[in-house]
């Protein structure tokens, strides 16, 4: 064909498409890299067309190894933090703490799916899971908003109980030091979390650590049942902890909007405007026409046509192709695959051949 293909799949694997090319870093890319020792090698093998220390280090290896570092780090802090939490909720038979210990449990336990996710995404792609199994990450997403939920129902179910049924609270100042470690344990982990997540690009991870944020919040509000328990207001428990129900609820809205995002392959508008952008300033590229982004757990593919020379020979459009496929991979954060097709500029009177083509599809 004489428009030419680019299909860049800088993963795992380079594939050759019909008339395109997968093309290996060190073929006629204009640039060389002295000797390195294996570990860089691997990094550059699964992102070989970046340049930048912190692209580098973004690797699918280092990515997943910096999630799980941040999961079971995780699980041991709040699985602390609940278990000094629970002996105290045995002691005083606090509902509004025993509200935040079941969360801090439960928001410590999603760190088994994410854990499962993130090794399935270090496993190479297949030829029946051709992308790899980065979206298990969206799955374990689904599995932490359905925690959640179910978090927010027993700490509800429970605060109405003892509203109906009003009991006093015993132990208030050790409580109060419960409520203190609960919020200090969450929001270290919710800083943790955030951060890595936000580096690797992994929504679940975020979501979570958007969890335990909101849940440190809830172990401060436990402050205020015992203060209500310590002035004699026995209501003050059950009132706090459905106080606690009604944040673990708004949580459960953020994270479940941001994991619906994700399977839906939503994308900041901010990434698909820096990608056109550096394409445009491509030397031969006339215009942009489809432009497609996908996350695939925390690691972004491309899909793209240009528009170049209608004379341009196969040869040309194909280094035009490659220059495009440079940029965006430069351009992009945590982009690691681009495939680029270079349609030729249609003579007067001539439709576009993608138009044409969606149009007999439609038909």
């Amino acid at each position: 064909m004489s428009d030419g293909h680019s299909h860049g799949h800088h993963d795992h694997h380079e594939q050759a498409h019909g008339h395109g090319h997968g093309h290996p870093h060190t073929q006629g890319h204009g640039h060389s890299h002295p000797p390195s020792p294996l570990r860089h090698r691997l990094a550059h093998l699964l992102k070989p067309h970046s340049h930048e220390t912190a692209d580098k280090l973004d690797s699918a290896l280092e990515s997943s190894a910096r999630g799980m570092r941040a999961l079971w780090v995780s699980l041991a802090v709040l699985g602390g933090t609940a278990l000094a939490q629970a002996v105290v909720v045995v002691a005083s038979g606090s509902v509004a703490l025993l509200g935040d210990t079941v969360h801090n449990t439960a928001d410590a336990l999603t760190a088994v799916p994410l854990g499962i996710a993130f090794m399935l995404g270090r496993r190479a792609a297949t030829r029946r899971f051709t992308y790899g199994y980065g979206r298990a990450e969206d799955l374990a997403g689904i599995a932490i908003v359905l925690t959640i939920a179910a978090s927010a129902a027993f700490a509800a179910w429970t605060a109405v109980d003892r509203l109906l049924d009003p009991r006093p609270v015993a132990q208030i100042p050790a409580v109060a030091v419960a409520a203190l470690v609960g919020f200090a344990g969450n929001e270290w982990v919710a800083r943790y979390r955030i951060r890595v997540g936000r580096a690797i690009g992994s929504a679940a991870l975020v979501a979570d650590g958007l969890h335990a944020r909101t849940d440190g919040f809830t172990s401060l509000a436990v402050l205020l049942s015992a203060g209500g328990a310590a002035l004699g207001w026995q209501l003050a428990d059950p009132i706090v902890g459905l106080a606690i129900t009604a944040a673990i609820v708004l949580v459960l809205r953020d994270a479940a909007r941001e994991v619906f995002r994700r399977v839906m392959d939503a994308v900041d508008p901010a990434l698909v405007d820096r990608a056109e952008q550096a394409l445009r300033e491509v030397a031969g590229v006339r215009e942009v026409g489809e432009l497609r982004l996908r996350w695939i757990g925390h690691r972004l593919r491309a899909e793209v046509a240009v528009v170049v020379d209608g004379e341009a020979t196969v040869r040309q459009a194909h280094a035009i192709a490659v220059d495009a496929e440079h940029a965006l991979l430069h351009a992009v954060p945590r982009l690691t695959a681009a495939l680029v097709h270079a349609d030729p500029a249609p003579v007067p009177g001539e439709a576009d051949p993608h138009l044409a083509l969606a149009h007999h599809t439609a038909a």
